[in-house]
């Protein structure tokens, strides 16, 4: 009886050790097994498949790295679009006031630090294959570099939209971090880390030295009004840059190509993130954070056929009137607004205002009476879910054209808005129009004019016009470049309106506008003088919305307080 009751307890007393505890549960993957070469680059993949914001584990269109909602709706350079009551957690989002219970905001939130701890992930991997020796030094050096300038990104897209927030690396205990740390020598340092990888590498999607160069330098310009460093890495991928795998970079010829999906790594693209469609993954790889953003015209009629999101702004608009083919920069091009068809059905007469304009009016926006790529011309109210509420323009730059829809639009799901159509993450003209603003801080304001005057030369290439099918242009485009003196590169203020405007017209539409609004200090003066104007346009939206100094941030969102037990304290 005594020998039976020592074996029955002796095994409790054995389980009961702390070790015994500490058991991998089936089914999960062991880290230590992807200590290889080629489980660390497989890791690498993962963590370049965050940039779009978009995963499996519930991050979609709210937490787009495009920025179409944190970017340019909160811009204005675009309104939500589609109507009141479709996704309307957005609604807040659009007129300045959101709660930090907002759900777009905590899944932006939850991506991006999703992103950021699969960066860790590879440098914890990483060192355990340095250990075994499964990597050489020169393969765990550019593994790190990457790893570490991803990781860099993701910080700084967290940055600018909360500004405090905690810096996670490797190393970090979780239970002690906080938010109330300026953590921006931290950001700049993982950016450097990328500067000395090679421009070839061997890959498209790949970050190269060209790439941590310009994200280096939008981060010192962003965070530090640093613009003589910044100044010195842009001129430096201006002159010595290339795309991943090697190929050269620069302007596109002809503007409109450079938004065509077939064009989406051409020469423009410094950095695409890589999207694709057919490849068994149902979509999630097919630029599922813009796939609300096309027309809203059932069976066949546009794009998508749905759903109507992410309209351009009357404002946004209004400022490609041009006068002697130079822009309003005294802010006046609201005042006589470019013809539109609000309130007009289609059968309706219309004809397209026939006033001067910079010809990027009709490859950034769609309107009544132009032509829409090649789904014809667009027809007005009825590409539209509701005019009242959303304006009467459609986005134009992501969508794809009729003759490749099931080529490089995924086949069999809901909608054809699933696309290869990657976002332009950085382009060339945004490069030079940086570069610009350095030189303007600089007070180089014939350095400055010079690279704003290639960007609009590439506009005036009358080869690159929309055209009718008679191949004539499809309005009276007029643009010219700014005279070598005089205004407004007479002195620096008015260059600094040259160049905002500048932005305002080659990157409309591209998820920019707010955090250059946020860069330049003018986030309350620049949306509160724009709200004027749209209320008046779309009061059912806008009602009696105003800017104020606490919408230069995004809350942080409450879950994420109330998970860190109060370590993370708000932002506003």
């Amino acid at each position: 009886m005594k020998k039976t009751l020592i074996l029955i307890i002796f095994p409790l007393l054995f389980a009961c050790r702390e070790e015994f505890l500490e058991v991998t549960p089936n089914g999960v993957l062991d880290s230590s097994v992807l200590a290889t070469k080629e489980g660390v680059d497989a890791l690498l993949t993962g963590a370049y498949s965050m940039l779009d914001g978009v995963s499996s584990d519930g991050f979609g269109w709210e937490a787009a790295n495009s920025n179409w909602v944190y970017g340019s709706i909160r811009g204005l350079d675009a309104n939500k679009g589609t109507d009141a009551g479709d996704k309307s957690d957005l609604n807040p989002i659009a007129y300045y006031g959101e709660t930090a219970t907002n759900s777009y905001i905590r899944l932006k939130w939850g991506a991006v630090f999703e992103g950021i701890s699969r960066c860790n992930e590879i440098l914890k991997v990483l060192a355990l294959a340095e250990e075994r020796g499964a990597v050489t030094p020169e393969e765990a050096g550019a593994f790190r570099r990457q790893a570490r300038t991803l990781r860099g990104f993701y910080h700084f897209e967290a940055w600018r939209m909360w500004e405090k927030i905690c810096y996670i690396d490797e190393t970090t205990d979780l239970a002690t971090v906080t938010n109330q740390v300026d953590i921006r020598d931290r950001i700049i340092a993982d950016l450097e880390a990328g500067i000395a990888l090679p421009n070839n590498m061997e890959q498209i999607g790949r970050f190269n030295g060209t790439v941590a160069r310009v994200l280096l330098a939008k981060a010192l310009m962003q965070m530090n009004k640093d613009y003589s460093q910044a100044r010195e890495h842009l001129q430096w991928a201006a002159e010595n840059g290339a795309a991943s795998d090697g190929s050269p970079i620069g302007l596109e010829p002809r503007y409109g190509d450079i938004f065509d999906a077939e064009n989406r790594n051409g020469l423009e693209a410094i950095y695409t993130v890589q999207y694709s469609v057919n490849d068994g993954s149902g979509g999630w790889n097919g630029g599922w954070g813009e796939v609300l953003n096309f027309p809203y015209k059932p069976n066949g009629g546009s794009p998508a056929g749905c759903c109507g999101f992410f309209q351009p702004s009357h404002d946004l608009v209004n400022s490609f009137k041009t006068i002697d083919g130079l822009p309003a920069l005294d802010e006046t091009y609201n005042d006589v607004p470019l013809k539109n068809d609000m309130g007009l059905a289609p059968e309706d007469p219309f004809t397209p205002d026939p006033r001067p304009l910079d010809p990027r009016l009709d490859w950034t926006v769609g309107r009544r009476g132009i032509p829409y790529w090649d789904w014809g011309i667009h027809t007005g109210r009825d590409w539209i879910r509701d005019q009242s509420f959303a304006g009467p323009f459609s986005p134009k730059k992501q969508v794809y054209k009729k003759s490749q829809e099931g080529i490089l639009t995924e086949v069999g799901n809901w909608t054809s808005g699933f696309t290869a159509n990657g976002y332009r993450l950085i382009r060339y003209a945004d490069l030079l129009l940086l570069l610009a603003e350095c030189q303007i801080e600089a007070n180089d304001l014939a350095g400055a004019r010079a690279n704003i005057n290639l960007v609009r030369a590439r506009a005036a290439n009358p080869d690159g016009f929309v055209k009718n099918e008679d191949g004539s242009p499809a309005a009276n485009y007029h643009i010219s470049e700014y005279p070598d003196s005089g205004f407004p590169f007479d002195n620096q203020e008015n260059a600094r309106k040259a160049l905002r405007m500048e932005r305002k017209l080659e990157l409309g539409m591209e998820g920019h506008r707010f955090f250059d609004l946020q860069r330049w200090g003018i986030v309350v003066s620049e949306l509160n003088r724009i709200l004027d104007y749209e209320r008046t346009e779309l009061p059912t939206l806008y009602g009696n919305a105003t800017v104020g100094p606490e919408d230069a941030l995004y809350p942080i969102p409450q879950l994420e307080i109330d998970l860190m037990g109060g370590r993370l304290v708000q932002n506003r």
